[in-house]
């Protein structure tokens, strides 16, 4: 099996640099392949675009990988398609198969473009296409000529008498359609599905986007909409007319698995549906929000059943659910100096320990890493515990009134660090609460502490901070006390996100400011510091932001960028941020061809008092960039470039600007996307790397797999 593995691996790798081979060897007499299809917009300017029309194309060509290559396809081509054997039978599995041309479906594709552009509002429109064949390829053209469009004059509005037609002029400030607008099935469409969810949160239960009409008059001198609400839809006869009225909410039951313990009183204070209310298609929808943000149930259902004409009755029932279980997570890391890196995180979970949606988590973590042959090690071991309730504690559940409702979460954690230099404690407490509002996501945690304990410094690193006293400041028994926060938003929070996405990160942290201000009844310390249970206290503010944006460039073919920012200052007494929370670059998911903490400051040399790299700054800056392609099976090839570093608000040794002080790498990733989970192996080179010489930073293409040249990681997820 390792054999064949190893086979495959050098097909694709040969494949990969094989950009002249046939793509057609395999089609039979007669056959062509579809190389491309070309849609081309004609008659002077418009607003319609090649992107609104092309994905009618009802063939779609075969996708490249770049410049108009796919390996795959090339791949795929050099199998015998006479043969069955286990070798051609992998090379058509793992390849892509060429896209036989079908003349037919070009004037079907005409025919679906025209019928697009007359829902668009592009009335007569012409389509046609032109095949050029190049040996045994074929492009296809369609030339689009839009037809023309006409603009709504006036508007005549004709809906039932009585509360309904009272609402609905409350509304008509918010119809889409207007005058002047050009006419189209489209804005027609988007109108009846707005103003059936209006009239459905007013309480008319049985409203529809069918009991909409529209009806354009542009015979005349002036283009006429009649824009008309019938008590009926456009499914049934006028025989079957019938008043538009409100309902009212019946009765309300409640079921879930008996499989499932769970507190009867919690789940009617989630619920916001109410017997006696007036119907809101909105109220349905932010109590299945809210019961799905439990997660807790497997499935969630709300069904509404109509008693007479004007009540109905609400079921919410819930299904089964995992309440316990166990995540691992795993980073492997190595780079060209022979140091190795493991970091296994073990959690164990409860989503119901109380009976009521509280969540319980236990984590264990590690980090190891070692030189092989050497008494170079570091090790790391960390324990957590966590329970997070679904409310917002101290505010009842009807404060609330949208669809999720914030939680709150008591987490505490004791960290153990034993490195060749120290050792050292941190043991960590804080209460927050967490949410979302649609797309943001938020965390506010206003009371946060952590201890710090130094030991054990070896005295070559005691002799190095007594003459540092940027370390120094780092390297001391002290309390982190203050607040955090943390948005979030994205428009895919998917765990793999599959087409275009964006992302924005922000986090501010603020120490010390709340206990600064008992300064004049705390006690000083040795040096004059003020001190709470005899420890200095942190004085600092930290901000770090991301922007993140992918963009879907065909199936299976996409890039991502990102952009990282942080800044930290430290004020009062504390001349420097605690090392815990001073940023750092490389590792897994960012500046990839280096080792974690093994890059900057600046231009400096990696610090020889720390065995294992600990390189840190002040405030930091990254831009990277990753082009992800779609292979075979479930791998997914990516090619990236990332450029950033950290630096040191003062630094004597600095003497040239920092944007020569920027490091670059580029590097090869493997993926295996299980559709839950994503493996991830990239292998990062240094490309400019600031520590060296002046005349020396540019890596050429030999040192890049010589030592100190890269680094390989392993990781699980996209790196963003």
């Amino acid at each position: 099996m390792k054999g064949r593995f190893a086979i495959m691996f050098v097909l694709a790798a040969t494949a990969l640099l094989a950009g002249s081979c046939s793509t057609t060897r395999v089609l039979s007499e007669g056959e062509y392949r579809l190389a491309s299809n070309k849609v081309q917009i004609e008659g002077g300017k418009t607003r319609l675009t090649t992107s609104d029309v092309s994905s009618y194309v009802k063939q779609p060509a075969n996708t490249y990988f770049i410049f108009g290559w796919n390996p795959m396809l090339i791949l795929y081509n050099w199998s015998n398609p006479e043969k069955n054997d286990w070798l051609n039978r992998s090379l058509r599995n793992v390849g892509v198969a060429p896209v036989v041309f079908n003349p037919y479906q070009v004037g079907s594709s005409c025919d679906n473009i025209r019928k697009h552009l007359d829902y668009l509002g592009y009335y007569n429109s012409e389509v046609t296409s032109r095949v050029d064949t190049v040996r045994r390829l074929v492009n296809v053209t369609y030339f689009v000529k839009p037809g023309r469009r006409s603009r709504i004059d006036s508007i005549v509005f004709k809906v039932p008498e009585g509360v309904f037609s009272d609402e609905f002029d409350a509304d008509k400030a918010n119809v889409l359609v207007k005058s002047g607008d050009f006419l189209s099935e489209k804005a027609l469409e988007e109108e009846s599905a707005r103003g059936a969810s209006y009239f459905r949160n007013l309480g008319y239960y049985d409203f529809s986007k069918y009991n909409y009409f529209f009806v354009a008059d542009t015979l005349g001198p002036r283009n006429i909409l009649n824009y008309e609400i019938r008590n009926y839809t456009r499914n049934e006869a006028e025989s079957n007319a019938s008043p538009i009225l409100k309902y009212h909410i019946g009765d309300v039951s409640i079921s879930h698995s008996s499989e499932v313990p769970f507190r009867e009183n919690v789940l009617r204070k989630i619920n916001m549906i109410k017997p006696g209310d007036i119907y809101s298609e909105k109220l349905v929808n932010n109590t299945y929000n809210r019961l799905s943000s439990l997660r807790l149930f497997n499935s969630v259902g709300i069904e509404m059943v109509p008693v007479d004409s004007s009540v109905v009755d609400c079921h919410i029932t819930m299904g089964e659910s995992k309440l316990k279980g166990v995540k691992i997570d795993l980073d492997v890391s190595t780079n060209s100096t022979g140091l190795l890196g493991v970091s296994p995180n073990v959690s164990f979970y409860n989503k119901n320990i109380f009976h009521g949606g509280e969540w319980f988590s236990l984590g264990f973590s590690g980090n190891f890493q070692w030189r092989p042959n050497s008494d170079t090690k570091a090790n790391e071991f960390g324990v957590s515990a966590s329970l997070n309730f679904p409310r917002f504690l101290g505010l009842p559940y009807s404060v609330f009134k949208g669809a999720n409702i914030p939680r709150t979460e008591l987490l505490t954690s004791f960290n153990y660090q034993n490195r060749p230099e120290f050792t050292r404690f941190i043991t960590t407490l804080s209460y927050g609460y967490n949410g979302q509002h649609n797309n943001l996501h938020y965390q506010l945690n206003p009371f946060r502490a952590s201890i710090i304990k130094v030991n054990d410094l070896s005295d070559e690193f005691l002799w190095t901070l007594l003459r540092n006293r940027y370390l120094w400041d780092s390297f001391y028994d002290h309390l982190d006390a203050g607040v955090s926060g943390q948005l979030y938003w994205t428009d895919d929070a998917s765990l793999i996100p599959r087409g275009s996405y964006r992302f924005l990160r922000l986090g501010v942290d603020l120490s010390g400011n709340v206990l600064s201000l008992f300064d004049r009844w705390l006690p000083e310390g040795e040096f004059g510091d003020k001190q709470v249970f005899g420890l200095d206290y942190s004085r600092y503010g930290r901000v770090d932001v991301q922007l993140g944006q992918a963009f879907r460039l065909s199936p299976g073919a996409s890039v991502a960028l990102r952009l990282t920012g942080g800044v930290g200052k430290a004020f009062g007494s504390s001349t420097t941020m605690p090392f815990e929370k001073q940023f750092y670059v490389g590792g897994a998911s960012s500046m990839r061809g280096w080792q974690v903490r093994a890059l900057g400051p600046g231009s400096d040399q990696v610090m020889e008092l720390f065995t294992i790299p600990s390189q840190t700054g002040d405030w930091k800056l990254e831009f990277d960039m990753e082009y992800r392609q779609k292979l075979f099976w479930k791998f997914e090839g990516a090619l990236f470039a990332e450029a950033g570093n950290v630096w040191e608000f003062s630094h004597e040794q600095e003497q040239e600007s920092w944007p020569a002080t920027i490091a670059a790498d580029w590097g090869l990733g493997l993926r295996l996307n299980l559709d839950f989970i994503l493996l991830r192996l990239d292998w990062g080179m240094k490309l400019y790397e600031p520590s060296r010489e002046a005349g020396a930073r540019w890596l050429t293409p030999a040192q890049w797999v010589s030592k100190d040249g890269f680094a390989i990681h392993f990781g699980v997820g996209y790196p963003f």
